[in-house]
């Protein structure tokens, strides 16, 4: 394998014997199954009945555009909805048995919607009963470069044998502010009341009849996801300001996406520097975040 990597078609396979197995679709850097010691799959299939996703990779934007576009030095770029990192096909960089390293690097079609020189890689890592993803943003060129970033991951709902209504997301902290809400073309368009109970958010369908809740910013490093003393998903997203919680309702899963940046909002901003959310990165800078999920045993 060379400095840059290789190209693979298959998907890349890391485990931890006896204990999480997950696996990775080149295209898109998607985790595309994610399994317990036991077996039972914590990560959605993909149905297109409702959704053919799984775990998207956000980059270099997060959510939707005004007019699917921006602007940058007064010239016009088109970008679609959470950005082509999605779209295209990684390189693997590095694979251990129990991790794999895949990488994305700015080229001339990248630059055709992006015109910014970059290196994004993301690790993923496996332990007994957890996975780690670690994402690297480089700027590789010689300006000032905006970007985004998010996880997309969709676990099961319900992931346990209980009943759906039965489960719950309980933040690390209590989630006072008002949430966001994007309207038909995606645009944050509202806020309204946070429908969190403290730190509790009781879990239902019609929650998400008017899309996702986007807590911008989040004030939790983590939450737990399951059934009151029952097993839970602990996931662990320290480096993000926020989050997105969405599912189709009646579908088989619930995304918990932390995210560097949100979608655009209605009101007019101007070039990609003021777009609120947007982050930067000098000439040779990076940025590193990461996303954990793990497995807790029920409370005894």
């Amino acid at each position: 394998m060379n400095q840059a990597g290789v190209k693979v078609s298959t998907l890349v396979a890391i485990d931890s014997i006896g204990g999480f197995h997950a696996e990775i679709d080149p295209l898109g850097a998607e985790l595309h199954r994610l399994r317990d010691g036991e077996g039972r799959d914590l990560l959605w299939d993909g149905d297109p009945t409702f959704w053919t996703g799984r775990a998207p990779i956000l980059f270099p934007i997060v959510g939707a555009l005004r007019d699917d576009g921006y602007s940058y030095r007064g010239r016009r770029y088109a970008l679609p909805k959470h950005g082509f990192a999605r779209c295209r096909t990684w390189a693997l960089l590095d694979q251990q048995p129990d991790s794999a390293t895949l990488g994305l690097s700015a080229d001339d079609e990248t630059r055709a919607a992006y015109p910014f020189d970059f290196d994004l890689r993301i690790t993923f890592a496996v332990a007994t009963a957890a996975l780690a993803m670690t994402a690297t943003v480089a700027n590789t060129g010689d300006a000032v470069m905006p970007f985004s970033f998010g996880f997309h991951p969709a676990l099961r709902w319900p992931f346990s044998a209980a009943t759906r209504d039965d489960h719950r997301l309980r933040f690390d902290r209590e989630e006072r502010a008002d949430i966001a809400r994007i309207d038909a073309a995606g645009l944050v368009a509202r806020r309204e009341p946070t429908p969190v109970r403290g730190r509790d958010l009781p879990l239902a369908d019609s929650l998400f009849t008017d899309d996702a809740l986007i807590f911008a910013p989040v004030h939790s490093h983590g939450l737990d996801y399951g059934v009151p003393g029952g097993e839970q998903l602990r996931v662990e997203f320290p480096d993000f300001p926020d989050l997105g919680v969405w599912t189709k309702p009646g579908a088989g899963y619930l995304c918990l996406e932390p995210w560097l940046g949100h979608a655009d909002p209605v009101e007019p901003y101007g070039e990609i520097f003021a777009k609120p959310g947007i982050c930067t990165l000098q000439p040779g800078q990076s940025w590193q975040a990461t996303m954990t999920i793990s497995l807790q045993p029920a409370a005894a």
